[in-house]
C-alpha cells in the first residue's frame, strides 16, 4: 500500500462523522481523491497529498479543477518527516488557494492543522456559522 492509500486509510479511520467516497476517476483527470458528506449532507471534495518536504506537485488538471471550483474544495498533506513545534504533520488548505499552495509548498498558511481541526472543518461544509 503506497503512502497515499495508507493517508486515506487514517482519514477513513478518524472521519467516522463523514461519509467519505472515495474517487478512482481516469475520465474526469484532475478530480479530487474523495467526495465528502458530513451529517448536515453539505458535500465538498477532497484531494489527498503526501510529501516529503514542503512542496508539492500538482497535475496541470488537479490545478484547473481547483481554480474552476474553487467552493467547498480541500487539499489535506500529510508532511513525512519530522516536525517542530510550528508545524503539523496534517494540514489542510483550501483548493481556491492552489495556486498560492504551488509555489509556496508547505510554507503557506494552512486553514487546518492537525487531524482534529479538518474533521471540524469538513463536518461545518456548508453551515451558517
Amino acid at each position: 500500500m503506497g503512502p497515499e492509500a495508507k493517508f486515506y486509510q487514517q482519514i477513513k479511520r478518524n472521519f467516522k462523522s463523514l461519509s467519505l467516497i472515495r474517487i478512482e476517476n481516469n475520465s474526469l483527470l484532475g478530480t479530487p481523491d474523495l467526495l465528502v458528506c458530513n451529517t448536515s449532507g453539505n458535500f465538498c471534495t477532497l484531494e489527498l497529498k503526501v510529501t516529503k518536504g514542503n512542496k508539492l506537485r500538482f497535475s496541470p488538471h488537479q490545478i484547473a479543477f481547483h481554480k474552476r471550483h474553487p467552493k467547498n474544495t480541500f487539499i489535506m498533506v500529510k508532511a513525512l518527516g519530522p516536525c517542530t513545534s510550528k508545524t503539523f504533520s496534517i494540514s489542510m488548505y483550501r483548493g481556491s488557494r492552489i495556486t498560492k499552495l504551488v509555489a509556496c509548498g508547505l510554507k503557506l498558511e494552512a486553514c487546518g492543522l492537525g487531524l482534529d481541526a479538518c474533521r471540524l472543518m469538513l463536518e461545518q461544509v456548508g453551515s451558517k456559522a
